[in-house]
């Protein structure tokens, strides 16, 4: 009998897995596909890839102003790809080795709970092995939502409509291309195929782009995008995809929209199917699993981490879930907390946020004071950047003057935001934050300008 099962080799997966081996547990490790899950092999890590490759080549086409001359700059798309699947393999690679030093054992194959007995013992089977134990992470990740648009299945058979998973593989740029959906990842790919040259239009049926963001730096990102020649359609519902184009329902008027490719970017759900999560009866809620701030289940001995418990499905919350899923079962005192949680969207430029927006704090009643300058007002900004676009902004809860949220638009925004949650977590106060020392010329210093 093994100490503990997890079952999903994703972010929290496996670094829940290599904790628990660092710490003596005997572990198993049951993965269906390739360890690093969507996030390492279709998801963050490739995609950061691409992008790299892309703000490279639009630096290159416009480095004179720079001083800097190029000739024929080009993009090849193939060897972006090539370049992409030898970063992943590498890393694949790293997880593996991680998971033998651990000691951990990783068997593939599709890890199916197949019951629980009257001693806690809980039986899972994969590729018709039985394994037991009386600890189980379900750490199972997350899905592509296909919406069910006439033509999109058709589109998805021949080709014409992709997903993120095959979107990563294309070895060509096409000269046109439509995406259905306007979040992170319709964004960065909208950003990275704009860059190489493809005419790029968005369809979202929201009136915003990028979720629940701060709405004046959601309008400031698509000012910026729409200036580089990306065209937004938004309060749009798609009515039909595929065959070279997207038709659009836009307030009553229906409208066609060619598209060489079409990406379908709509979102993803937790997994919770197939797996046999009722054979032992975990509780779940609108469609994801129900966990504690310690990851616990309704059910004992089982936690719920990552995508599956639906909170927040990004790598970095699934890597703390794990950790705090871990402790707790070796009986270290611990707790997932959420309000300093930071996000990214790596396009370019990049935005970062953490923390509450003006419209969260306007729901919960919180009083707050905001502050905000260019992002041009740091010296190094202006030194590096041509089109000296981009903001920060910073909110402050007016009762205590501590921080409680920061939102960027510009470069270096994804590096920068790690100072801010910081000051966020640990509820720092604006003259505690005055004395720190920022090194000079840097970006991340406009955060104490700001202040």
């Amino acid at each position: 009998m093994y100490d503990l099962i997890v079952i999903g080799g994703g972010p929290g997966g496996y670094l829940a897995a290599q904790r628990a081996g660092e710490n003596g547990l005997n572990t198993l490790l049951i993965e269906k596909n390739k360890l690093g899950g969507v996030c390492l092999n279709e998801g963050c890590i490739p995609s950061k890839a691409f992008l790299n490759s892309a703000k490279i080549f639009d630096q290159a086409k416009n480095s004179s102003v720079f001083g800097v001359t190029t000739e024929k700059a080009a993009i090849d798309q193939s060897a972006v790809v090539s370049r992409k699947n030898k970063v992943v393999k590498a890393l694949v690679s790293g997880v593996g080795a991680a998971m033998k030093a651990a000691k951990v054992t990783v068997k593939y194959g599709t890890g199916v709970i197949a019951g629980r007995d009257a001693d806690g013992v809980i039986s899972v089977y994969a590729d018709e092995e039985k394994f037991e134990t009386k600890r189980l992470i379900i750490a199972t990740g997350s899905e592509i939502v296909i919406p069910p648009i006439p033509g999109v299945s058709e589109g998805l058979k021949d080709g014409t409509v992709i997903t993120s998973r095959e979107i990563l593989d294309l070895e060509t740029i096409p000269e046109t291309m439509t995406i259905v959906g306007a979040g992170v990842i319709g964004l960065e790919m909208a950003s990275y195929f704009q860059m190489c040259g493809c005419k790029v239009t968005v369809v979202e049926m929201l009136d915003h782009i990028a979720g629940n963001i701060d709405r004046e730096m959601s309008s400031l990102l698509q000012k910026t995008y729409e200036k580089r020649g990306i065209e937004f359609n938004l309060n749009c519902k798609v009515t039909k995809a595929g065959g070279g184009f997207v038709e659009i329902d836009d307030a009553g008027i229906t409208r066609k929209i060619p598209a060489e490719r079409v990406l379908m970017s709509v979102g993803r759900r937790p997994v919770i199917k197939g797996f046999g999560l009722e054979s032992i009866g975990v509780y779940t809620e609108h469609g994801r699993i129900v966990a504690d701030a310690q990851g616990r289940t309704n059910v004992p001995g089982v936690f719920a981490i990552g995508d599956a418990n639906g909170v927040w499905m990004l790598a970095h919350a699934a890597y703390r879930e794990a950790e705090v899923a871990v402790n707790t079962i070796l009986g270290k005192k611990d707790t997932m907390r959420y309000d300093a949680m930071p996000s990214v969207i790596y396009t370019n430029p990049e935005m970062a946020f953490v923390g509450e927006t003006e419209e969260t704090c306007r729901e919960k009643g919180i009083a707050y004071k905001k502050r905000e300058l260019p992002m041009g007002y740091s010296g190094r900004y202006l030194a590096e950047n041509d089109v000296v676009e981009g903001k920060i902004k910073v909110l402050f809860d007016e009762s205590t003057n501590r921080m409680i949220g920061c939102h960027m638009v510009g470069s270096y925004a994804s590096e920068i935001i790690l100072s801010a949650t910081i000051m966020v977590e640990t509820q720092m106060r604006v003259e505690d934050m005055k004395e720190i020392i920022f090194p000079h010329p840097t970006v991340g210093e406009i955060i104490r300008e700001v202040l």
